[in-house]
């Protein structure tokens, strides 16, 4: 299960909170940026055989992957982007979606993005792109028996 990530918190609440302390010691969104792409140089590698269609993510403007594992009552998410910003952002949703129960999974909308002030901080296109992965790893959640 190399391949799948595995957060460091125990809850996607902490998750939101330890991302916005991060980001909290960044003065401006440059430097921001710089961090949230770092975060998805350490994102585990992706499977090629995983760049598929069924896999893409639809909504986004970058080419982002998205794969699911259950084990457990937990679910386990990897994913990647062609795009250095966007993979950041892949590494941020999983560390908030990954290895967590569909519960938790669909408690948890997509408001942190707003509340953390990402949505704003991005490009229209690539704030729907990411909406668009919350989207689908809910999707994968609801229909995970």
């Amino acid at each position: 299960m190399t391949e799948f990530f595995t957060p460091g918190e125990d809850n996607p609440d902490a998750a939101i909170a330890a991302i916005g302390d991060e980001l909290g010691l960044f003065d401006d969104w440059l430097d921001r940026y710089e961090f949230i792409i770092e975060l998805g140089r350490k994102l585990p590698p992706y499977p090629a055989k995983w760049q598929d269609e069924a896999h893409r993510v639809q909504g986004c403007q970058s080419q982002v992957w998205l794969a699911a594992q259950q084990e457990g009552e937990k679910l386990y998410f990897t994913g990647a982007s062609d795009a250095a910003i966007v993979s950041g952002l892949v590494a941020l949703v999983l560390r908030v979606y990954s290895g967590r129960t569909r519960t938790e999974i669909l408690n948890t909308p997509a408001k942190f993005l707003h509340d953390l002030g990402l949505i704003g901080a991005l490009s229209t296109n690539r704030g729907n792109g990411v909406a668009a992965m919350v989207e689908r790893i809910q999707q994968i959640a609801q229909h995970t028996a």
